[in-house]
């Protein structure tokens, strides 16, 4: 199956954090490919990855980066494909400087910027999956039940906890 989602990371200790992303797309089907592009240690593979992207079938980006984390921006910059960064507290900064460079982007270059660390990863594969449900209607079914199953879990959690 031809990969629609790319998942990038600025470096491989990043992975971690962005399998996070990889087990949603899994979850649901969505094939995906995954790989290391540092917007500043290899900027010219980065821009052949990101330039190619929509040819090779991609729908949109996940970028996960810590520090500076300028990935998520220059995938942005260079296509128009949806991207979706990912902040990594990777940094003594604990991920605060990767959220700021992240989702601090000038008008006209947007990033979907999710939350740092593990549980942005999560998200932006949801996030991933809703977008390209908007033209799948089996995909759209597999997020009804998923949203359905959330709500079932919370309700049990609460019924254990009102049983203690």
């Amino acid at each position: 199956m031809k990969p629609t989602v790319g998942i990038i990371m600025g470096s491989d200790s990043d992975l971690q954090i962005m399998q996070e992303a990889a087990k949603v797309l899994k979850q649901f089907g969505v094939s995906y490919e995954i790989g290391v592009y540092s917007a500043h240690r290899s900027p010219h593979r980065t821009h052949e990855y990101v330039s190619t992207a929509r040819e090779r079938g991609l729908k949109l980006i996940i970028a996960g980066a810590g520090a500076a984390a300028h990935l998520a921006g220059v995938c942005a910059a260079e296509t128009t494909l949806p991207v979706i960064g990912v902040p990594i507290d990777s940094s003594p900064l604990t991920g605060l400087d990767a959220l700021l460079s992240t989702v601090q982007m000038p008008p006209g270059v947007p990033v979907a910027t999710m939350g740092v660390g593990k549980s942005g990863a999560t998200n932006a594969g949801i996030l991933a999956v809703e977008i390209l449900a908007l033209s799948d209607k089996a995909l759209t079914k597999k997020l009804v039940d998923y949203k359905a199953d959330l709500e079932k879990k919370v309700a049990e959690k609460s019924r254990q906890i009102s049983e203690q």
